[in-house]
């Protein structure tokens, strides 16, 4: 069974979702589309509250966001806990969000980032392993800032 990538959009990141969509699926991955599924306008938070409250809970490990900068999506997600949501704008930072701060959440702006950019983002991101050692320390001081505790 193929791993499951949860992603979504708002009406502003619909195009750019389905494209990534079958580049996941050309992948070898499972996409989970939580919507929109139409280009009139909604409300981005309702879906980067779907999405992250799947990565959240653990459902699905990991997920992408796009919306027409990134800016509103990668808010929404990094109010739930352990989700480390990052908006990236080149492959060099969407390598960077995975090795260094373990993002769990990939956020791409649709109307700053081209259908081949976004497209090494994403591959760049699933490519990419987790380096541990300081990064970890790192992440767990925000996992206390999660918990409550400074």
């Amino acid at each position: 069974m193929s791993e499951k990538i949860a992603i979504a959009s708002d009406h502003a990141g619909l195009e750019l979702k389905l494209y990534l969509i079958s580049i996941l699926e050309e992948m070898g991955f499972e996409p989970v589309n939580l919507g929109t599924d139409t280009e009139d306008s909604v409300d981005y938070p309702d879906f980067g509250i779907l999405l992250s409250g799947e990565v959240s809970s653990g459902t699905i490990e990991r997920g992408i966001l796009v919306c027409g900068t990134g800016i509103g999506m990668s808010i929404v997600a990094n109010k739930f806990k352990g989700v480390r949501a990052a908006l990236v704008s080149d492959v060099f930072t969407a390598r960077m969000a995975k090795e260094h701060n373990n993002a769990n959440v990939l956020v791409i702006g649709g109307r700053i980032v081209g259908k081949t950019l976004a497209e090494e983002m994403v591959r760049s991101w699933v490519g990419a392993e987790f380096l541990a050692g300081r990064h970890q320390r790192r992440l767990d001081k925000i996992t206390k800032i999660e918990e409550g505790c400074k």
